[in-house]
């Protein structure tokens, strides 16, 4: 069956809302990789930053912006859910509530966190982008992928950690929590080396049927 531009543009959108949500409500938990902690939501989160440039490569940035506008709604709205849900009486026989609002209430802050570092970095991955791609006139993505990755996801987790982690305890101050920024961002930029191929099939399946006669006027 052949997929047309539209539907290959909505496949990525879903993974690319799924994948925000996924590292939102289960980002609380931390596992240890390499000796370092980091939230288990590093395994879906640097989805989104491929699926934004694999987009803006073949549609134009204003598609991107699209795509980030609808994700931020989608992040909203499950933020408003989650809050409700908490506030609501819990039933006699639901014997967990307690864990329950323990769980959910930190995934608000991380949620909060998200959305503010997530709308700023996006932003900044789309310029950056753009910018590099005209400064390259098209040419090496896989420059232009890293590079407005590296800076993006930097600017993601410092906004994030600060924002969902301090003084959480009094342990969280301004040095441990850069002492948690550096080693994770080096984590998201091990990922985004690594996921380059992965772009470039990405780009490569979308341009497929897709014909953009005039690209320029999209950047």
């Amino acid at each position: 069956m052949k997929i047309s531009t539209e539907q290959k543009f909505a496949i990525l959108s879903s993974i690319f809302v799924a994948a925000l949500i996924a590292a939102n409500l289960l980002g609380s938990k931390i596992t240890t990789i390499l000796g370092v902690s980091v939230s288990v939501g590093i395994f879906a989160y640097p989805l989104t930053f491929l699926i934004t440039d694999s987009i803006e490569e073949v549609f134009g940035k204003e598609k991107a912006k699209q795509l980030m506008y609808g994700a931020l709604v989608a992040q909203i709205l499950v933020l408003i859910i989650v809050a409700v849900a908490i506030k609501m009486p819990p039933a006699t026989r639901f014997e967990h509530n307690e864990a329950y609002g323990l769980i959910f209430g930190n995934s608000i802050r991380i949620i909060i966190a998200s959305l503010i570092a997530f709308f700023l970095s996006q932003t900044h991955d789309i310029w950056a982008f753009s910018f590099w791609k005209k400064q390259t006139h098209g040419k090496f993505l896989w420059f232009r992928n890293n590079l407005s990755t590296f800076i993006s996801q930097f600017i993601d987790t410092t906004l994030f950690m600060f924002i969902a982690f301090y003084q959480v305890t009094p342990k969280f101050d301004v040095p441990f929590i850069f002492s948690l920024i550096i080693p994770y961002w080096l984590f998201k930029i091990a990922f985004a080396v690594i996921d380059t191929p992965i772009v470039y099939g990405i780009v490569a399946w979308l341009k497929q049927g897709h014909h953009n006669s005039n690209p320029t006027t999209k950047q």
